[in-house]
């Protein structure tokens, strides 16, 4: 898929709706970007599209927020994270058969990830976002 900018609150919204379509539990979201490239912001109109009514929330320092909405949606923050043990510890692995798992800072579990996870790269462009999204191996 070719690169686009996300301009606006409204595109962002866009291609969150575009990308809702595609997931059902067992889905894997990989979000790639440096800080502040719009990941979380990303992940609460994600979410808000399918039906979280409660607040959402980077989960940087619990590492896991868990959400409610059409699916069981698991928001995952790994950025503080040194080895792929930590990872692990937490437990989210054995659950993405039964929802939708949201990863940022996902490079820690790369090699964990299933085949067919959707990976989506933010970065900025000028005063913009801008967003590739790869389906499979990164």
């Amino acid at each position: 898929m070719s690169p686009r900018l996300l301009r606006s609150l409204t595109d962002t919204m866009r291609l969150a709706e575009e990308i809702a379509e595609e997931l059902k539990p067992g889905t894997v979201l990989a979000l790639h970007g440096e800080l502040g490239s719009g990941k979380t912001y990303f992940t609460k109109a994600l979410c808000q599209v399918l039906g979280v009514s409660e607040y959402v929330s980077s989960p940087s320092f619990v590492l896991i927020n868990e959400y409610r909405g059409r699916y069981d949606i698991s928001h995952v923050d790994l950025y503080r994270l040194e080895r792929m043990e930590e990872a692990l510890e937490l437990g989210f692995i054995e659950n993405v058969p039964d929802r939708i798992t949201i990863i940022e800072w996902p490079e820690i579990v790369e090699d964990m990830l299933p085949q067919d996870t959707i990976h989506v790269y933010f970065s900025f462009s000028n005063s913009y976002r801008r967003v590739l999204i790869k389906k499979g191996s990164s």
